[in-house]
């Protein structure tokens, strides 16, 4: 097997159906895994699996609410059950409420955290146990940006991606003798659903994110897809606990 080939391994990807998921499980479609799409709508799931299809991956999908750590053991099951196994988790799935800290429901705060941060928790131990038995396992964490340096609108979201590096770390420490990797991926702003909101919440956000990105665009959701390969594949079997950076630049600006 070549270094980046990832024929014969199975990834679940949860927020798969759309933006950064759908690019990254695009991404590990092309290099030969199959794709089990975990995602809450299941038109925009149905979507995804034909798109990665029309690739020639082998897809399926799954319909999920993440928050519910029983949820996560039954796509874990479930992908064993079809594909025969679960090499690759790619936690993806995430949200963001923005408001001024001292404006935030409690509801909101738990909604936020529950989504970004637990459900990450829940899926990897629902994951380990099929990892073990095959010897191997990469995880893939989105994290964010935001992680590195702080955004006086987005409270929760910061706490939960700040937690998401330091839950990837303990994940490697801990399963390293598993032979399982798992590394957190950093975000910059990326072209999303997601972020499209957040321009027409925040005034002069899209100016100010194209003066400080030495690339001097937003990012798309394919640029994702190189990195998911990376971690996910032989390549990366000695790279483990780290948060890497896909920003186009814009977190080494002072």
């Amino acid at each position: 097997m070549g270094a980046f080939d990832l024929k014969g391994r199975v990834a679940v990807v949860t927020g798969g159906n759309g933006g950064i998921g759908l690019g990254m499980a695009q991404g590990l479609a092309e290099a030969g895994a199959a794709i089990m799409v975990a995602g809450r709508n299941k038109a925009k799931n149905a979507a995804a699996v034909k798109a990665l299809a029309a690739r020639g991956a082998a897809a399926a999908s799954f319909e999920i609410d993440v928050t519910d750590r029983r949820a996560c053991q039954a796509l874990a099951d479930m992908t064993v059950a079809q594909f025969g196994g679960l090499d690759i988790l790619v936690n993806n799935a995430g949200t963001n409420i923005r408001r001024a800290p001292e404006e935030y429901s409690l509801e909101e705060w738990h909604t936020v955290i529950e989504t970004n941060l637990s459900s990450i928790f829940y899926c990897c131990q629902a994951a380990y146990p099929a990892m073990r038995r095959a010897g191997r396992g990469k995880i893939i964490n989105i994290g964010s940006m935001m992680s590195i340096f702080a955004a006086s609108f987005a409270t929760p979201y910061a706490s939960s991606k700040g937690g998401v590096v330091q839950l990837t770390k303990a994940l490697a420490t801990a399963w390293a003798k598993d032979n399982i990797q798992a590394n957190a991926v950093l975000p910059g702003w990326i072209d999303t659903d997601l972020t499209r909101r957040a321009r027409q919440e925040v005034a002069g956000l899209h100016e100010r994110v194209l003066a400080r990105t030495p690339a001097g665009r937003w990012g798309v959701p394919e640029d994702l897809a190189g990195i998911a390969v990376f971690l996910a594949s032989p390549a990366s079997d000695f790279v483990t606990g780290t948060a890497i950076p896909v920003d186009g630049g814009y977190a080494v600006q002072g």
